[in-house]
């Protein structure tokens, strides 16, 4: 018998929005026997922003001697990838991409995605040999994800409700006074639609669908148009 498909996913942790912005990419910087470590964050959506960061941080530092990375994408970290840039192999990108990987946001809980990790090193003139090298970029990604402020991301269920005109405006401020968040209100000719955004749980969805219910009178259907993710401090 196969084994069952894995629950989809609907949270991770993320670095917060500013750090989409160069401006706002998180640095910390150490020095490790003459060498010196520059370690940023940011955050980032897919693998083509992951690369431009990169690429601009080679371009911002390019007296250094290697411009070492690693980074992490997709809710489920179904992506990822290192590169040592001319350390000794495994010395550099995968430490990085471990600490990454391995991060505790919580007990228990190893979720943080969404993030690339770049470790600019200027050679001090003393080797610090492959076991050196390890330690050196692990302890300087670690060291700054210790300093790094983090988010929970979750999953929304996007539903729509058909409402008669008549009972539109009811329907809209009965559900957000029950606590619900009524994303978008759009005027049709036959109807006005609904737009609400759900925690993606079965528990949620349920009670979502009690409240409806409640609301109005059972005349009231929802159908599932999307999903989106929200951050939450």
């Amino acid at each position: 018998m196969p084994d069952p498909a894995p629950a989809p996913t609907v949270r991770c942790t993320v670095l917060p929005a500013a750090a989409r912005d160069p401006d706002g990419w998180l640095e910390r910087e150490v020095e490790i026997r003459r060498s010196r470590f520059l370690t940023y964050l940011g955050r980032v959506e897919d693998e083509a922003q992951a690369r431009e960061m990169i690429a601009v941080l080679r371009r911002r530092h390019h007296d250094a001697r290697h411009v070492c990375s690693a980074f992490v994408l997709g809710p489920a970290r179904d992506r990822m990838r290192s590169s040592d840039d001319g350390e000794p192999a495994g010395t550099a990108g995968v430490p990085m991409l471990e600490s990454l990987v391995q991060r505790e946001t919580a007990p228990g809980r190893t979720d943080l995605t969404d993030v690339c990790a770049v470790v600019v090193r200027w050679f001090g003139g003393i080797k610090l040999g492959a076991g050196g090298l390890v330690r050196a970029y692990s302890d300087s990604v670690s060291g700054a994800l210790d300093a790094a402020p983090l988010r929970t991301r979750s999953r929304l269920a996007l539903l729509a409700v058909e409402a008669p005109h008549t009972d539109a405006g009811r329907w809209e401020n009965e559900l957000r006074a029950a606590g619900v968040s009524v994303l978008e209100a759009s005027y049709g000719a036959a109807a006005v639609r609904l737009t609400v955004g759900v925690p993606d749980t079965e528990e949620a969805r349920a009670a979502f669908a009690a409240r409806l219910a409640d609301v109005t009178a059972g005349a009231g259907h929802a159908e599932r148009i999307g999903e989106d993710w929200v951050d939450h401090e």
